[in-house]
């Protein structure tokens, strides 16, 4: 049996081992179980209710974890994505005062025209058209951006009025994420397999020695109903019967289309999969983060998209399905002791998105820096996703300078139509966030 699923998965030809393809999908879900608690109390704010927010969390990652394992064999997760949750609740349920079932059901709709442009091979077609060394720029801007989200889970970083960021004061839990740091660090450089997920429990340990991190009173609770929130999106399709509804709709799809693509892009760069810049098996991985999100927001739950904390689980040596399939389990078994999870802290977590970062940036250096009509695009992707805190702002913000730098350079010929398409698109794109 065992041997049957290391030739499926072609274990062999990948240079990985079983073994290692399980601490792998174990590391990527202890950098992304903080979804399970976060989505809730996001979509919370918009009056869903928090049980049944979990578990649709919990269930939507699972489905798009394993279908992204078994289809497309990719170490690559999926669920409910940041961002795009916020601009859910804060944004359309709180700021245009429009009811969450009715916020749902345009996730749903957005899910199907996704599900229908993947079919069609539109997403793949647009995500090959991209070029190399902006695929090394998203793959490098990701890196940047979890480095950041890294730096401030753990304190290192924190917001200044003056200054717009600065650093944080090194007391309480911040010295929990520089000894994570610093031992990962470590441990890495020495090589020890599987030194980041071997400094994330070290990290959890000490928390609770000293009091930092709170043992739960339970390990095992059953998952919540899914009542309030099962199916709710098809009772309120109806409801998306305006102009500004329909706007929303198309933000649904644009942010989550391109969060997806530059995430994809970034992990597959990272993990070596990339051939003639071109990502195999590119279809199945769309069409399970697509079936992801219908399920998503049949369940009760803001869009879902692939994770860049799946730069954790690849770091450690993830190469195959195994890794996602692992991380779909463990989210099925999170259902159940949820209590368990909160152990893991972002204190916890943030050295191992810190270190991944920089595994991440070593992209960089095969841009052309040389050539400024690459350059400068490369830059603003680079520098826009970690400053926006949004990896679609920033391919957005290299999207639109490169036709223009290649015009300038007398090279416009080079781009490929589709770029010139998405020039627009991102322009409206920023014209109806502004709205």
């Amino acid at each position: 049996m065992k041997e049957k699923i290391e030739n499926y998965f072609s274990l062999a030809e990948l240079g990985t081992t079983f073994k290692r393809e399980l601490l792998a999908g174990f590391t990527t879900f202890i950098s992304m179980a903080y979804i399970l608690f976060v989505n809730p109390s996001v979509l919370g704010a918009a009056g869903m209710n928090k049980g049944a927010v979990f578990t649709a969390t919990a269930l939507a990652s699972a489905l798009g974890c394993l279908m992204m394992g078994f289809l497309s064999k990719y170490p690559i997760a999926t669920a409910p994505g940041l961002g795009v949750n916020a601009f859910f609740a804060y944004s359309v349920c709180i700021g245009m005062k429009i009811p969450w079932q009715t916020a749902l059901a345009g996730v749903f709709i957005a899910s199907i025209i996704f599900l229908i442009i993947t079919v069609f091979k539109l997403r793949e077609l647009i995500i090959n058209a991209i070029p190399t060394d902006l695929k090394y720029a998203i793959s490098g801007g990701i890196g940047l951006f979890i480095a950041f989200i890294g730096l401030a889970d753990g304190g290192l970083i924190v917001a200044n009025k003056s200054t717009i960021v600065g650093l944080g004061s090194f007391s309480g839990t911040t010295w929990l994420t520089v000894f994570g740091l610093v031992l990962t660090a470590i441990l890495m450089v020495k090589r020890i397999p599987g030194g980041i997920f071997i400094g994330m429990v070290a990290t959890s340990v000490l928390g609770i020695i000293l009091g930092m991190i709170k043992l739960p009173t339970q390990f095992f609770s059953m998952a919540p109903s899914l009542k309030p929130t099962f199916l709710v999106a098809l009772k309120h399709v109806g409801d998306i019967n305006s102009l500004q509804l329909v706007v929303v709709v198309l933000t649904f799809l644009l942010v989550t289309f391109f969060d997806t693509a530059g995430t994809l892009v970034g992990l597959a760069q990272q993990a070596g999969f990339m051939k003639d810049n071109k990502m195999p098996r590119i279809g199945e991985a769309l069409m399970s983060d697509s079936t992801a999100m219908l399920a998503g927001s049949l369940l009760g739950t803001s869009p879902v998209s692939t994770y860049v904390e799946s730069s954790a689980g690849i770091a450690v040596g993830g190469r195959s399905g195994i890794t996602a399939i692992t991380t779909g389990i463990l989210f099925i078994f999170g259902l159940f002791f949820s209590p368990l999870l909160s152990v893991v802290t972002t204190q916890v977590t943030a050295p191992a998105l810190i270190i991944v970062g920089v595994l991440m940036a070593q992209s960089m250096k095969n841009i052309k820096w040389e050539k400024l009509e690459i350059a400068i695009p490369s830059f603003m992707i680079l520098l826009g996703m970690p400053l926006t805190y949004s990896i679609s702002d920033g391919l957005a913000l290299g999207f639109i300078a490169y036709p223009i730098t290649m015009i300038a350079a007398k090279r416009g010929k080079e781009v490929h139509p589709i770029m010139y398409i998405l020039f627009f698109v991102f322009i409206l794109f920023f014209w109806i966030l502004s709205q």
